[in-house]
């Protein structure tokens, strides 16, 4: 064998290895994004399940705002169907209004003060609190394991890896803007 060819044998070696190396490296971190998302999933699941339990509650005090119960009820539905079909963008928004609705029946709720003072009540708000709690936690290290996923993918040269077997980007899990705003208290309690 030539200089010549031994040189081309031993790129060829080290294109193949790095090949292999970025190949397992994409798969890791394929796996890395669908275990994020699982384990946020668990608590949307128990976060599903809280959700009629809190709206039974709330019912038993005719003068609650029905209007609000029904946007938590929408919104949960919304949540589930994005969820299950894993459309994360659609997740976001929804989750968005589901949050604001929640914020706004816990605000409600002082002015109730024989709901706020329901053992069950109490339960299930601080259950739900701590889910959502969990929720924004998982969310940050979904987003995080999205990140460094997507950066890599772009990343020269491992780019022509990850386009020679499709791996691709993944959607950050963004929560609409609603979540984000302040419960109005002048339109909840009238004045």
């Amino acid at each position: 064998m030539s200089i010549s060819g031994a040189i081309l044998s031993g790129i060829a070696v080290l294109a193949l290895l790095y090949a292999i190396v970025a190949y397992n490296g994409f798969v890791r971190l394929k796996h890395d994004v669908a275990r994020a998302w699982a384990n946020i999933d668990v608590l949307l699941k128990q976060r599903h399940d809280e959700l009629p339990k809190l709206v039974e509650v709330c019912r038993q005090y005719k003068q609650f705002e029905e209007n609000t119960l029904a946007r938590v009820t929408e919104a949960r539905a919304r949540v589930a169907a994005a969820r299950e079909q894993h459309d994360v963008p659609a997740l976001g928004a929804a989750e968005g209004l589901l949050r604001a609705g929640l914020g706004r029946i816990f605000a409600v709720a002082e002015a109730y003060p024989e709901l706020k003072a329901n053992e069950h009540f109490m339960q299930l708000q601080s259950r739900i609190t701590a889910l959502e709690n969990g929720i924004a936690d998982r969310r940050e290290l979904y987003n995080a394991a999205v990140n460094v996923n997507n950066v890599r993918i772009e990343q020269f040269p491992d780019l022509i890896v990850a386009r020679l077997f499709q791996f691709g980007s993944q959607p950050l899990l963004e929560f609409a803007a609603a979540e984000k705003a302040d419960v109005d208290l002048k339109t909840l309690f009238g004045n």
